[in-house]
This record gives structure tokens, sequence and C-alpha cells, in this order.
């Protein structure tokens, strides 16, 4: 009985385990029968499915990657933009008004043949104005009257004119025109020649100019060639010099220190092309003229060095009310003296003037040595609040 039983046992198992092998088999069954169907071999079916999963696996690469793509570019756009100044910044994101206008107006104003010659040994720049072409029409009826203004960015006093040519915009000048320039300031300077319109009865138009600094080109040989005319600059900053001098102050003892060091590139004042400089440092307190120290003359010189050094004594509960005024003066024995430019130091200063006097400030009893650039007297003064025919009294030494 007992061997019956485990036989009985050993042919039921698989009574019991059928139901569950029909459902296994079941869904083979039925995709084997779907497939059968398509009128296509295996190897083909596979080809097929396996081409589809390639697609998709590229397809989904491409969506992947565009996406980090643009998600990386905005973020470095964004890591540059942050690490440069807000000034700096402000230029780069919104062009000047300028800019815009050069980048529409650029084309179209016509073109200038000129020549250049150097003579090394009178130190002479002949400038000869030959031509111009396709000229802007600057009149109704679709003319100009041109005529070309010539000079030296290093001296812009002096300027030559050609003749008007009358309703043309093709005119022939063959006109030459000497500047005389020492050798050593010809690398310094810009040669300008503009074409403006004529008119009798209202401003003169300017067509168009071209600037062309001279260490840009060999003198060694003469050079004659054309050039396209660009916009003109609206306003032609006049050089006046570069003066360095270092600012110190001291809390404890109220003192503030100005060396003036030298200066560089000045205005020439004199007939001969040269200046007798000298420096004047004065103090204004709340508005008001307070102190005043000046240098010795240096004769005939446009880069003249000084090394002299004065002291002024500011309480330190005034320091944040007193502005500097640095001027570099022209000597004269005949007539009187004359300005050649100005620059102030204080808390009202603005850029490189403003940065110099508050570095002193956050480093006391240390000297600090900046170059600047002089700026025009008329508008020093205006900033300050001054009148320039005021005479400040000498202090006793």
């Amino acid at each position: 009985m007992v061997a019956a039983a485990r036989k009985g046992r050993v042919t039921a198992s698989p009574l019991t385990s059928s139901p569950m092998a029909i459902a296994t088999t079941a869904q083979p069954g039925f995709l084997s029968g779907w497939l059968s169907r398509i009128p296509l071999p295996k190897w083909a079916l596979i080809a097929v499915a396996v081409a589809v999963a390639v697609l998709l696996l590229l397809f989904l690469i491409c969506i992947i990657r565009c996406c980090c793509g643009k998600k990386k570019h905005k973020k470095k756009e964004k890591i540059s933009l942050a690490a440069i100044s807000s000034s700096t910044t402000a230029s780069l994101v919104q062009p000047e008004m300028e800019d815009l206008e050069q980048g529409t107006e650029q084309t179209g104003r016509g073109k200038l043949q000129y020549s250049l010659e150097y003579n090394f040994r009178m130190q002479q720049l002949k400038v000869g104005v030959k031509q111009a072409a396709e000229l802007k029409a600057m009149d109704s009826g679709g003319t100009s009257d041109p005529y070309v203004i010539v000079y030296l960015t290093s001296d812009t006093k002096k300027k030559y004119e050609t003749k008007v040519y009358r309703k043309t915009l093709n005119p022939i000048f063959n006109e030459n025109f000497t500047f005389q320039v020492a050798q050593a300031e010809v690398p310094e300077s810009t040669l300008v020649m503009q074409i403006y319109d004529f008119n009798r009865f209202a401003k003169h138009d300017i067509i168009g100019e071209v600037r062309l600094p001279l260490a840009s080109v060999s003198l060694q040989h003469v050079i004659e060639q054309w050039s396209d005319l660009s916009v003109a600059s609206k306003l032609e900053e006049e050089q006046l010099g570069e003066i360095c001098f270092s600012l110190r102050y001291v809390p404890s003892t109220s003192k503030l220190t100005v060396l003036i060091l030298e200066a560089k590139k000045l205005k020439r004042m004199d007939s001969h092309g040269l200046s007798d400089p000298f420096v004047k440092v004065h103090l204004i307190l709340n508005r008001k003229k307070w102190k005043k120290k000046v240098t010795n003359v240096k004769k005939n010189t446009l880069s003249p060095y000084f090394n002299e050094v004065f002291v002024f004594e500011v309480p330190f509960n005034q320091i944040q009310n007193v502005d500097v005024v640095i001027s570099v003066w022209d000597h004269d024995k005949v007539t009187k003296n004359e300005p050649i430019g100005k620059l102030f130091l204080g808390c009202r200063a603005t850029g490189n003037q403003l940065r110099h006097w508050s570095d002193m400030l956050s480093s006391p009893r240390r000297p600090l040595t900046q170059w600047h650039s002089l700026q025009p007297p008329d508008v020093v003064d205006k900033a300050l609040g001054l009148k320039s025919h005021l005479k400040l009294p000498l202090p006793p030494r």
C-alpha cells in the first residue's frame, strides 16, 4: 500500500502541474502566432526591430545632448558677466549710441586719396591731399561742396584747409601741407583728414574723415594710398598731458603729503613748440580756497621732472571735506602764466582720481603713486564750483 501510495503521488504530480505548463506556454504561442501572420522571414523581422531600436536610442541621445548643452552655455555666460566689473559689463551688454551709428552709417561716405612724406633732416611731415571719390551727397540736388581740413592730434590748434569745390562728389584737390613734427613725437601723433560740405548760410556738415595713427605707417619712403571715409568723431579731445604724483596721509599726525614726481606729453604752449611748466597744488576746504604750494619752473620741456614734496596739515575730521587740485601751468616772463591742465582728487572726484583718493584713505601712512591725465581747466573749475579768475594768496613757507 505504501508503494502504491508513492506510485500514486508520482503519477499525480504531472496532472497537477499540467495547468501551469499550459499557462506559461500560452503567451509564446500567441506571440509566435501574431508574428507568423507577417509575410516576412524571421531574420528580416529581427533586423527591422534592431534598426528601430538603434534609431530610438540615437533620438534620445540627441535630445539629452541638446538640453545639457543649453544649460551649460547659460551657466558659462552668467559666470563670465559676473566676473566683469559693472561699468565694463554695461559697455559690453549695451553698446554706445555712437557705435550703433557707426554700424549703420559706416558705408557710402566715399574715399580719399592722400600722400605722406617725412623729412628726417628738417623734421617735417608733408601731407598731400590728392582727391576724393564717390562722396556722400549732402545737398538736396544730389551733390556736395566738399573741402578738406587737415591737422595732427598732437597740435589741434594748427589746421589747414583746402579750397572748396562746388557741386561735385569727385573733387580733385592736389594741395600739400607741411607740419613741423619732431621725429620722437611722430609715433604719438595721429593724422586727421576731415571732408566737409560747405554751406554759406548754415553750419558746415561733415561728410567723413580718415584717421591715420602715424605709428602704424612706415615713413621711410613716400606713401600714397586711398582710404575709406569713416564716421567722424563727435568731439576731438585735446591731449593736455599726464602727471605722476603720490599721496600719503597719516591720521595720527594729520599730515597730508603730496609728492609731485614728473609730467609727460604736455601741451605745447610756446611758439617754438615747447613749454616752461610748473605745478600748483591747491587745497580746497568745503568748496573754499584754503592752501596752495608751487613747484619750481622747468624750462623748455614737455616732459618735466620735479620730485618736489609738499606737506599739508589736515585734521582727520576735515579730510573728507578736502579737495586736492593739481594744476600744470606754463610760465611766461612777459605775459600772464597760462594753465595747461588740471585735475582734482577728493570724495567729490570721479574715476581714477576718486580711486586714488580712496586708496590713500584706506591705506594710511603708505604713499600711493599714480599717473593721471590732465583735464581742461574750465571743466575742473566748473566741477569744483570755483572761479578761475580769483587769485589764491601764497601761504608763507
